[in-house]
């Protein structure tokens, strides 16, 4: 640890190559976690709008070039479009030396493809992040490429779990991550609206129903982090036998929820795999 707090106590600028909206919300949740402040962060995006919107939400400076960013900043977070990444790596590779350290959030984008567009010995970390960072309540996982350092990871955990929650694993593991937190808001999404039908079916009126269906899958995720306790375990305080749990239970096993949850995450880490060999 104490590598990583030296590293941290030294003058931290962070760059963006790409100010949409994965970057405004980790640089709003790194100001939130008073890891950095405004004037520690610089962002390039060609887009003129998402340029605008993130320097007027951070109060960061934004420069006219990733070049420049690449040259203000230590740590450099590609935020790009997967099929954008060749070409904004290209644009900077010149401009890379030893001090810089680059975190890519670009899904699919392999270690070996960000290293091979930058000079050898280059620090690369690889995440798979989710949208919820956006609301500061990410669920990440990274992978460390070959020059990365322990404390490079100590500090990347450190920015992550400043939006959420972060893990790191092997990068073979991050297309089941892509599957599983990457892609699991949409399932998520689509739970809480079949909730909401299904209490619109019931009677109730819609902006009551989808309140209640989202506060009730908030309050549950909160009970499986806050307590430790299985989901299983908590499934059944919930369950009274010859209740109405049990008779809703039993209607989402004829069909087969828990079949489809899993099968639906296999799908998406396998369509990653192939995304990553294009």
């Amino acid at each position: 640890m104490a590598c990583y707090k030296i590293f941290m106590a030294t003058n931290l600028t962070i760059g963006f190559l790409g100010a949409g909206k994965m970057a405004t919300a980790l640089a709003r949740g790194f100001i939130h976690a008073q890891l950095v402040g405004p004037k520690d962060m610089v962002a390039a995006d060609p887009v003129v709008a998402a340029q605008k919107h993130f320097a007027d939400e951070i109060g960061a400076t934004t420069m006219a070039s990733n070049a420049a960013v690449v040259k203000a900043a230590g740590v450099l977070i590609l935020a790009v479009k997967p099929d954008q990444c060749a070409g904004v790596l290209a644009g900077v590779r010149g401009k890379f030396t030893d001090r810089h350290l680059l975190i890519s959030i670009a899904a699919g984008v392999t270690l070996a493809k960000l290293e091979s567009a930058l000079p050898a010995g280059v620090r690369v970390i690889r995440v798979m992040p989710n949208t919820p960072a956006l609301v500061g309540a990410g669920a990440a996982a990274f992978a460390l490429g070959q020059s990365a350092t322990p404390a490079d990871g100590e500090l990347t955990m450190k920015l992550l779990s400043a939006v959420g929650i972060a893990f790191q694993v092997k990068e073979s593991l991050l297309d089941a991550v892509t599957g599983l937190s990457g892609s699991g808001p949409a399932y998520v999404y689509q739970f809480i609206e079949a909730l909401s039908d299904g209490g619109v079916a019931a009677g109730l009126p819609r902006d009551v129903a989808t309140n209640l269906a989202a506060q009730t899958v908030l309050g549950a995720a909160k009970m499986v982090l806050e307590t430790g306790q299985h989901p299983g375990a908590l499934k059944d305080q919930v369950t009274s036998p010859g209740g109405t749990t049990i008779e809703g239970l039993h209607e989402l096993e004829k069909g087969r929820l828990r079949a489809i949850v899993m099968s639906a995450v296999r799908a998406a880490t396998e369509k990653s795999k192939k995304l990553g060999q294009n």
